[in-house]
């Protein structure tokens, strides 16, 4: 009877790898940590033995172990270690037991960095001759102490510097058990707690140690004695824990989500789970967009959901490290010294204003003043702490109102890419919950806990939101308390707090109609709530009006865009992101002052605005109010942060003031169907016109150019008004040139 050979039933067996031979791979291990140099300022070091050292004097704890250095002494090796990782992270530890230098002299004289396992240690070794066998001299493999509860260290992988960077939803089964990178937004972060790594019990009969390891996420602890001498006298004692003796590790559970630019249309963001341990943890926190090299694994469920989920088990990310890519102003703040003196350059430059305001979205052709608010909100006024608790923001709101096509969206993502906590989302696309706070349920303990959402994830940062006008009213009242309080109370599901939202609010919104109507008020274009107006100290409308000469040079910018993938050349090199980032962090350290001297100017200016609406103020979109004082303010702070300088001038004042004044005049643009030059002259005239007069028809002329200069127009201006307007009988100088009289 012929025989079948089982593996030809389904044709030709395939050809597998040879298992690696794991002694051979510990002599690897081991050669690579003793030989492999480094070249530090010309001199070759032991790269690895010198952290060794580190970590036997107790100042390092994490050695990361860089596949670039690995694959650069045995490439096979460091693609071995790529394809099992969790596998040769044991290898790693063991070696380095065997490898690990003794403590220096110093170190050892030092009482420094002693931790109590160290001193439980010491206590042990004393009893060493207690736990020997006298028949042999042999120690009992019960009392040995498991290498885990001695080791000081933690050995982790870092990827090739060449490693692909993974979308969540490119990581597949494939990949479970090899070492990937993955780029992804953080949103939400557990708090750090205690992981039990070596469990310690003493029998209460034999006074026995007994050691268990934990390598999962559970465990069951032991309850009964399994020494020889209890089994031998059969007396099964109780065993205690002994916390003091057994080794803890920090660990933390992060969330994390795809990037926006990562999905595809019409999908929904993946979410993947990371676990974080020893000194990675607290490394990251929700809002920071984060590069980690980590192991795939999969986690099977346990109790009940093991039934329901049968032989399904879910995955998790084991992080070995994290990158940061977009960090904080504060640590964007320290410099090298060549980029110190790249900014002391910088800083020199006399058009330094107008070259960081052109940085702003090179590629969109105009909006200048925009672009300078958008600078300004970057920078941010300074925050003022009353002594009664009382907290005065210095973050800035814009507001860009405008017809579809003006690119509003791409200023949007611009800002939101340059600061370091950037959020974009859309109003259609957020709800209150999502924009504030949810409650969810924690996976680990079960209790309810607060997920922040987008104005909590870009704390100290800026959230754009796009399609403002399209929310629900319900969920627009959600951000009232954070555009000018800056902090989210909540009382949901029996927890009562008060989180912190210190952010600016950039928000994009079209007209009601959807294309801004003239033959409306710009009241009823706008279509927002009076109460959220107020909270935005800048407010452009931004409309598409039909102008030969501007077409045609928006229609070339374009053009040259869409052929060179780059801005066309412009009178000077804007700066890169990262630099227009890092100069930015410099000038947020700056706390500028008001002097005593400019607090009568600035009050000026604010009665006069006040002043002017008063005679205006019906036919004006905003009206001026004490939050617009505020806004002056801050806006003045900014402007001396940018010029790096600790007081405020009242060249700052006036900028501040233009600004506003252009945002203002951009809501009345319905009303401005003339001539621009002429716009101009009759602007002045209504500005004179309103000025506090010395007689009933005369008015100051150093006091009306004064007011002139200040809302931002030219001394030419100026005297092309008083040209024209005293050829038509309406002005007229007087006191030799020192009045100026008005005729009608």
């Amino acid at each position: 009877m012929a025989t079948v050979n089982p593996g030809n039933r389904f044709g030709p067996r395939a050809v597998r790898p040879k298992a690696p031979e794991y002694e051979r791979e510990e002599e690897i291990c081991r050669a690579f940590i003793s030989d492999f140099t480094s070249n530090d300022q010309g001199v070759d070091k032991f790269k690895y033995m010198a952290q060794l050292q580190q970590i036997a004097d107790r100042q390092q704890k994490l050695l990361i172990i860089d596949l670039e250095d690995v694959s650069t002494f045995d490439a096979d090796f460091a693609t071995r270690i790529e394809s099992n990782t969790a596998r040769y992270l044991k290898i790693f530890a063991e070696t380095i037991d065997k490898l690990m230098p003794p403590r220096s002299a110093e170190a050892h004289a030092s009482s420094l960095n002693v931790d109590p396992i160290e001193i439980f240690m010491e206590q042990r070794i004393a009893l060493r001759e207690n736990n020997m066998d006298a028949a042999n001299g042999t120690v009992d493999p019960n009392k040995r102490w498991p290498p885990e509860l001695l080791r000081r260290f933690e050995v982790h992988f870092g990827a090739r510097d060449n490693a692909k960077q993974l979308a969540i939803r490119q990581v597949r089964a494939n990949e479970i058990g090899h070492l990937v990178r993955v780029r992804a937004i953080v949103t939400r972060t557990t708090e750090v707690k205690p992981l039990l790594r070596v469990a310690t019990y003493t029998c209460d009969k034999c006074d026995t140690e007994i050691y268990q390891e934990n390598t999962g996420a559970s465990y069951m602890p032991l309850i009964t004695c399994i020494s020889p001498s209890c089994i031998q006298n059969g007396t099964s004692g109780n065993l205690f824990m002994q916390t003091r003796g057994s080794k803890f590790v920090s660990f933390q559970e992060i969330k994390i989500q795809e990037i926006a630019e990562q999905v595809p249309v019409g999908h929904i963001p993946r979410t993947m789970t990371a676990h974080v341990r020893g000194d990675l943890t607290r490394m990251c926190s929700p809002g920071d967009i984060v590069i980690l090299d980590g192991i795939f694994m999969p986690a099977p469920y346990t109790g009940f959901r093991a039934m329901r989920a049968g032989l399904l088990s879910d995955t998790y990310l084991d992080v070995q490290t994290i990158t940061r890519t977009k960090k904080t102003y504060e640590e964007d703040a320290i410099l090298t010294p060549e980029q110190m003196e790249e900014m002391e350059a910088l800083r020199m430059e006399p058009s330094l204003y107008d070259k960081l305001a052109s940085s702003i979205a090179p590629e969109i052709y105009g909006h200048d003043d925009v672009k300078k608010a958008l600078l300004l909100l970057l920078v941010g006024g300074v925050n003022r702490n009353m002594s009664d608790g009382m907290r005065i923001r210095g973050d800035i709101n814009v507001c860009l109102m405008g017809d579809p096509g003006v690119a509003k969206s791409q200023l949007l993502r611009f800002i939101s890419t340059v600061s370091p906590r950037g959020v974009y989302t859309t109003g259609k696309g957020s709800s209150g919950v999502g924009l504030t706070a949810a409650v969810t349920k924690d996976p680990f303990t079960g209790e309810l806990v607060l997920e922040g959402g987008a104005l909590v994830l870009a704390d100290k940062g800026v959230c754009c939101i796009d399609e403002f006008d399209k929310m629900e009213e319900g969920d627009r009242t959600a951000i009232h308390e954070v555009m000018e309080q800056q902090t989210i109370s909540i009382a949901k599901a029996g927890i009562t707090t008060t989180l912190n939202a210190r952010t600016s609010i950039l928000a994009a919104a079209n007209p009601a109609y959807g294309r801004y109507n003239l033959a409306k008020s710009a009241a009823a274009n706008i279509n927002l709530p009076a109460a959220l107006l107020s909270r935005f100290d800048l407010m452009f409308l931004l409309l598409d009006r039909a102008d030969q000469d501007d077409d045609h040079r928006l229609a070339k910018h374009i053009t040259y865009v869409h052929q060179h993938s780059k801005h066309p050349p412009l009178q000077m090199d804007p700066l890169s992101p990262h630099l227009l980032r890092q100069y930015v962090a410099q000038s947020r350290m700056r706390n500028p002052i008001i002097p005593r001297e400019l607090s009568d100017y600035i009050t000026g200016v604010y009665t006069g605005m006040r002043l002017a609406d008063s005679v205006h103020g019906a036919h004006r979109s905003t009206l001026t109010t004490a939050r617009t004082l505020l806004a002056i303010l801050r806006l003045s702070t900014a402007l001396a942060r940018l010029r790096n300088v600790d007081e405020v001038s009242s060249d700052d004042v006036d900028e501040a003031t233009r600004l506003m004044d252009s945002s203002k005049v951009s809501l009345e643009e319905r009303h401005r169907t003339k001539n621009p030059d002429q716009q101009k002259i009759d602007l002045i005239f209504e500005l004179v016109r309103d000025l506090p007069r010395l007689k009933p028809t005369v008015v100051g002329y150093e006091a009306a150019r004064a007011a002139v200069l200040r809302r931002g127009f030219h001394d030419a201006d100026f005297e092309q008004f008083l040209v024209e307007y005293e050829e038509i009988g309406v002005v007229a100088l007087g006191s030799g040139g020192t009045e100026i009289r008005l005729m009608a």
